[in-house]
């Protein structure tokens, strides 16, 4: 069991996971775990499934899986029955009500909707995937030079289900560099898996950048692929500036991840994301909601 907490109702939510039985046994059972290294971590089998998700005959899949996981379609710009294929519903864009951004310059807000963990005064030999497991944020950007300018700082890590809105967005006013690309395996991103993976975010296909933000200083972007996300999609357009709530870019279908980096004494994140990071819960959050201050 997953749980998550809710900030609204400040109680603790268990978390409707996609395929539970699939990735627990892919993660833990000998059988499961030797078919994940030799098959499912592979790129082909992200990019079969991937690819079927953007044919007409995946349009049966929309329904069961609205109706599965409570997905929320008043918030959506197009109907159920108006998109081609599943990845064109996976990838849907929201009405611009459907998430409020707070445009004061001294509120960070949250890139996307998901579960969110927050660690401050970060030490980049030892950030921290889940407990017990951790991983350079070297090895992650494979870049020891921009790595070391955000020690002490602040790393935010959304994890977006597959029943999350999966784009993500900028936090302030700014300008984004070129992303780098590293190639990668497709492990789950789910919890389950990130408890026996060593070093998951260092080994999944990932893409960072650099956005040079007006108020919280230059903060690296990365963007995580995992299983069956076949694609990451950039929109944005390098060294063009853009606006708070400006969409960057979507994951195709799957789970995903987002992690920001902030440089020290740049902002402070909500003391209760803190307080349960530290407990070894997620909070969910929603994209352009409130979670930190400038400092």
């Amino acid at each position: 069991m997953i749980k998550i907490y809710n900030r609204e109702t400040k109680e603790y939510e268990e978390e409707k996971v996609a395929g539970r039985k699939y990735i627990e046994w892919s993660y833990s059972s000998p059988v499961g775990k030797n078919i994940t290294e030799l098959l499912i971590k592979k790129k082909l089998f992200s990019k079969i499934y991937g690819s079927y998700c953007d044919t007409r005959g995946s349009i049966k899949k929309i329904n069961s899986f609205i109706n599965d996981f409570d997905i929320d379609m008043t918030k959506s710009r197009k109907k159920a029955s108006d998109f081609k294929s599943f990845n064109e519903f996976f990838i849907r864009e929201l009405t611009e009500e459907a998430r409020p951004i707070d445009k004061n310059p001294n509120i960070l807000v949250s890139p996307g909707d998901g579960r969110l963990s927050a660690f401050e005064n970060i030490d980049m030999h030892k950030l921290v995937q889940i407990k017990g497991l951790t991983y350079s944020l070297k090895e992650l950007l494979q870049d020891d030079e921009v790595a070391k300018e955000y020690d002490g700082g602040v790393c935010l890590i959304l994890r977006l289900c597959p029943t999350d809105y999966h784009r993500f967005h900028f936090v302030d006013n700014g300008v984004c560099g070129e992303s780098r690309f590293i190639n990668g395996g497709y492990y789950s991103v789910n919890p389950i898996a990130l408890e026996r993976i060593p070093k998951l975010f260092c080994q999944n296909k990932r893409e960072w950048s650099i956005f040079k933000s007006e108020n919280f200083d230059d903060i690296i972007h990365v963007e995580v692929g995992a299983t069956c996300v076949g694609t990451i999609i950039q929109t944005y357009k390098t060294g063009e500036p853009v606006k708070k709530g400006s969409e960057k870019g979507y994951f195709k279908f799957g789970g995903s991840t987002t992690i920001l980096f902030f440089k020290k004494d740049t902002l402070k994140i909500d003391g209760d994301i803190l307080a349960q990071t530290a407990l070894g819960y997620e909070t969910k959050v929603l994209m352009g909601e409130t979670i930190g201050k400038k400092i």
